[in-house]
C-alpha cells in the first residue's frame, strides 16, 4: 500500500483511527512508515490523538519483549512544534525489571538542551504508557553503548523543556503511537507521532 492511503485516511472527517492504523501497517518497512508519520503536521496530530482516545498502550508496544536488556530500540518521531520537528526517542528494557523502560531523546537540539532522559512505565489509571521525565535512570543503570549518562531534568537548559513533564502514548498501529505532553499536570497543545523501527 502507498502513502496515498495514509493521506486519504487523514482526509476523513471524523478521522477513522482504525483505517489510519491499517494504512500505516500496510506500508512496507521502516523507511516508508517513518516518511509517512513525518509528513503529518500538528493539526492532524491533534486529530489523531483525539481519535485514539481509549486505545491502550503497553511496554510491549514500545519495546517488544524479545529484545534483551540494554538493547536500543529507536522510535523515529515528528512533533507539532514549528521548528526542530524531527527527533527520536530511544528506549531499552531493563535487566530484572519488566515494568519500566529507560530512554532519552535524540536530535539536533540534544547538544544544547540535553538528552531529556526518562523512565517509561504503564499508567493503569489511563491504560497508557507514559514517558516520565520526573524520573531518570539511576547512575548505575546498564544502558546501551553510546547512550548519554542520565542527567536530572531539573538541571540546565533541559529543565525548560523536560522538567515536570510526562508524555502519554496512545496506539495508532503496530508500529506507530501518538503522544501528548502533560506538563505540571496540565495537558499541553504539543503532540508527536512515534514510529518504532528495527523490527526483525
Amino acid at each position: 500500500m502507498s502513502q496515498e492511503a495514509v493521506r486519504q485516511a487523514l482526509k476523513a472527517n471524523p478521522l477513522d483511527i482504525d483505517a489510519l492504523g491499517a494504512a500505516l501497517s500496510a506500508l512496507d518497512g521502516d523507511e516508508a512508515r517513518v516518511a509517512a508519520i513525518r509528513s503529518i503536521g500538528g493539526r492532524d496530530q491533534a486529530r489523531i490523538w483525539a481519535a485514539a482516545d481509549g486505545r491502550s498502550t503497553s511496554l510491549e508496544d514500545i519495546v517488544p519483549s524479545d529484545r534483551g536488556a540494554a538493547t536500543e530500540v529507536i522510535h523515529a518521531g515528528k512533533n507539532s512544534l514549528p521548528v526542530f520537528t524531527n527527533f527520536e526517542k530511544r528506549f531499552c528494557r531493563v535487566e530484572g525489571k519488566d515494568d519500566v523502560l529507560y530512554g532519552y531523546n535524540e536530535g539536533v537540539t540534544r547538544s544544547v538542551i540535553g538528552p531529556g532522559c526518562f523512565v517509561a512505565h504503564h499508567f493503569a489509571d489511563r491504560d497508557e504508557v507514559g514517558v516520565d521525565y520526573y524520573q531518570v535512570p539511576p547512575d548505575d543503570a546498564v544502558l546501551p553503548d553510546g547512550w548519554p549518562r542520565p542527567v536530572p531534568n531539573e538541571k540546565g537548559l533541559q529543565m525548560l523543556v523536560y522538567a515536570k513533564m510526562i508524555d502519554y502514548l496512545r496506539k495508532v498501529s503496530d508500529h506507530v503511537t501518538i503522544g501528548r505532553a502533560v506538563k505540571n499536570g496540565k495537558e499541553t497543545g504539543n503532540y508527536f507521532l512515534l514510529c518504532r523501527t528495527g523490527d526483525r
